[in-house]
């Protein structure tokens, strides 16, 4: 994996760019996904929602993880109040209607972030609460040796001071803890797609 400069998310024609416009590129990471082609995407979305989430994560990632959740829970950060379509509008109600009505991927109680839209090409999830509305972008793009690679966009409007402060203090964890985690999580999901395969078929196909 790799970070990005900014530029490799706002240069890139995205369809996020349309309904997102307000929203800051805080984050770029590019992730390594040999073997891939250009109509891989789908697969490798589905080989990440096989991949665990938080819970497979690295014991130093599940920590901070469950710092925050602490916080969250004691200052009401994350009460159901303060969420989507409650303190703000989903992003969704921005959508062009061919992306609104398109299929959006599935949402799982545990991940938080919630499933806007998801093409060919590209995946939105959203994140609302009491210190910012968040954006994750997934995208595909081709590579100049042929391949491709899956860029990983953090898009944040953040909720006044405390906002500001909070994606300051959580800055240096994202870069050194958080995103490396997620990064070999991701490629190593991928790499293990055809075991992931595997096991599905020995559940019958659960």
């Amino acid at each position: 994996m790799e970070r990005l400069a900014k530029s490799a998310h706002t240069g890139h024609p995205w369809r996020v760019h349309d309904v997102a416009s307000d929203f800051e590129v805080e984050d770029v990471w590019a992730f390594r996904v040999p073997g891939a082609g250009p109509d891989d995407f789908r697969a490798v979305l589905e080989a990440i929602r096989s991949s665990g989430g938080i819970d497979r994560m690295s014991p130093p990632t599940r920590f901070l993880f469950a710092v925050r959740w602490r916080l969250g829970a004691l200052f009401g950060w994350d009460d159901p109040e303060s969420g989507v379509d409650a303190r703000k509008a989903s992003i969704r109600h921005r959508l062009p209607d061919d992306l609104r009505t398109a299929p959006r991927g599935p949402d799982h109680a545990s991940m938080p972030l919630k499933a806007v839209y998801e093409t060919d090409t590209e995946a939105l999830r959203e994140l609302v609460n009491r210190t910012a509305h968040a954006l994750m972008h997934l995208g595909w793009v081709p590579r100049d040796d042929g391949g491709h690679e899956l860029r990983m966009a953090v898009l944040v409007k953040t909720d006044g001071r405390l906002g500001r402060l909070y994606m300051a203090a959580i800055a240096p964890f994202r870069h050194l803890i958080v995103y490396p985690a997620l990064g070999r999580q991701w490629e190593r999901a991928w790499a293990e797609r055809d075991r992931v395969a595997e096991r599905r078929d020995e559940r019958g196909g659960s």
